[in-house]
């Protein structure tokens, strides 16, 4: 969303637009999306108010609800058919048969309209039960639908893009990326990323950008319903974690996606059981639901709930810490980088800015964030690995086991077939673990993610996990090394 709808936006104002993409366009964060379209932040309005002020925190909304009337304009304009439609939003509380969050309700949604904003406070939200707030003119879509729309505008007013071209290198002057071994020249780099690569930054400066950074994954699954049981609405609710709701409809029948049982990424024993715990929910909402999809995203919190978005260092912009708002913060975040491009003025620069002097109040969630990071660096190092044979890894299995004096990360095939990689992240050196509902190497420091094969899924980590030393390999028959 980020990347294309930036490509997009520069290249309609006459720029000449290269994008880079490290696998299929829209296949990873995009792709794993709930698609809520809200202006609605998961940090609660009176929070916001309190922490940054009514001017600012009326600002942050009204960057969102610009946002969403920014796709709502390019939708229509290029005819795009992405199941775009306005809807309500409803938040409401987690258990409808407790009426002690009313008041608080009530507050939240006095102060939205004190605001300016279409907000109403519920005794009953429908669908949910219990008290809420009913927040008017929200938003979904079909992501994909939306942005192969976005691609092929994009490419028709002249932008190229390169798919399976991962930026392998970066070069300060002349200012260029380099991609399958050749080397793209420009005036800007931006990093749309979701997890900002170090590009030509100082790895101190990125690194320590990197702490102010929370990675969590979020589980979600979808299911067949009949038509009209559900209302077409955004619902999530007063959870922490929360749970959240929404539609789609089809032509014979509703698809119901619902989301939640979010956690660090990488720091869940049982995987499965985030998902059991979806299903459940999905299951206590709707009984007759036929259940057709699971999947997982990622989600990256910072410390003071918004968003970074803005210069890193000069000619270099990146945007992350959707905070949960990926769709509607990534249009805004290609809104603002182009503005900034284009050196055109814009009122909510200064809000997200990545070194925006906010930051300092928010000093307590930034260090409960991190707080655990020296943990884990430590139990890695000095705990056992899961086991010492390769025997131990079954089928469809990965296991971390100490292999010749070292972690390695362990894989076998539905054929039987080995793949070893170093069990050590190749970001900042944690030791990895296995996500058996994802089938994925997850690192609990900073949520990198690896493929089966020790390819990379997600950042912050930039290079595959390591190959296993030769003499490792010894002994060990159908391996992959």
């Amino acid at each position: 969303m980020t990347g294309l709808t930036t490509a997009y936006l520069l290249a309609r104002s006459g720029r000449s637009v290269v994008l880079l993409e490290r696998g299929r366009c829209a296949a990873v964060d995009t792709a794993h999306t709930s698609a809520h379209l809200t202006m609605v932040t998961d940090m609660r309005l009176t929070k916001l108010v309190s922490r940054f002020g009514r001017t600012h925190a009326q600002a942050v909304w009204d960057a969102g609800r610009a946002a969403i009337a920014q796709i709502d304009e390019i939708a229509y304009e290029h005819e795009i058919a992405c199941d775009f439609k306005w809807v309500d939003g409803y938040l409401h509380a987690r258990d409808p048969r407790t009426g002690g969050e009313a008041e608080d309700f009530r507050s939240e949604a006095a102060l939205a309209c004190e605001l300016g904003f279409d907000a109403t406070f519920m005794t009953t939200v429908p669908f949910a039960g219990g008290p809420g707030i009913r927040f008017h003119d929200q938003a979904r879509l079909h992501p994909r639908r939306y942005l192969a729309g976005v691609a092929r505008v994009f490419t028709a007013a002249g932008g190229r893009i390169f798919e399976h071209s991962e930026a392998e290198e970066f070069r300060e002057s002349p200012l260029g990326v380099k991609a399958n071994g050749h080397w793209v020249s420009c005036d800007d780099i931006v990093l749309a990323t979701h997890n900002p690569l170090v590009g030509i930054e100082s790895m101190a400066s990125a690194s320590a950008f990197q702490t102010k950074l929370a990675l969590y994954t979020s589980y979600v699954v979808a299911g067949r319903i009949p038509r009209g049981t559900v209302p077409d609405a955004l619902f999530w609710d007063s959870g922490d974690p929360y749970r959240y709701v929404r539609l789609e409809a089809h032509r014979d029948h509703d698809l119901l996606i619902v989301g939640g049982e979010d956690h660090k990424t990488g720091q869940a024993d049982d995987t499965r059981a985030c998902f059991d715990r979806v299903e459940h929910v999905a299951r206590e909402r709707v009984p007759e639901i036929e259940l057709t999809h699971r999947w997982s995203g990622q989600v990256i919190e910072t410390p003071d709930g918004l968003p970074y978005i803005g210069r890193m260092t000069d000619h270099q912009y990146a945007a992350t810490g959707f905070c949960g708002n990926g769709l509607t913060f990534g249009t805004l975040a290609a809104v603002l980088i182009t503005d900034a491009i284009e050196g055109h003025d814009n009122p909510w620069a200064e809000l997200f800015e990545p070194g925006r002097s906010a930051l300092r109040r928010g000093l307590w969630e930034y260090v409960k964030e991190n707080a655990d990071y020296p943990y884990y660096m430590l139990r890695d190092r000095f705990a056992g690995a899961e086991g010492r044979s390769v025997r131990s890894v079954k089928r469809g299995q990965g296991k971390v086991i100490e292999h010749n004096g070292e972690k390695v990360a362990a894989y076998r095939d539905s054929r039987g077939a080995l793949t070893l990689r170093s069990a050590v992240c190749t970001h900042l050196g944690c030791t990895v673990g296995w996500n058996d509902a994802e089938g994925s190497w997850d690192c609990p420091c900073h949520g990198s993610r690896f493929t089966p094969q020790g390819d990379v899924i997600s950042g912050p980590a930039e290079t595959p996990l390591s190959e296993v030393r030769k003499k490792s390999l010894e002994g060990a028959k159908g391996l992959r090394g």
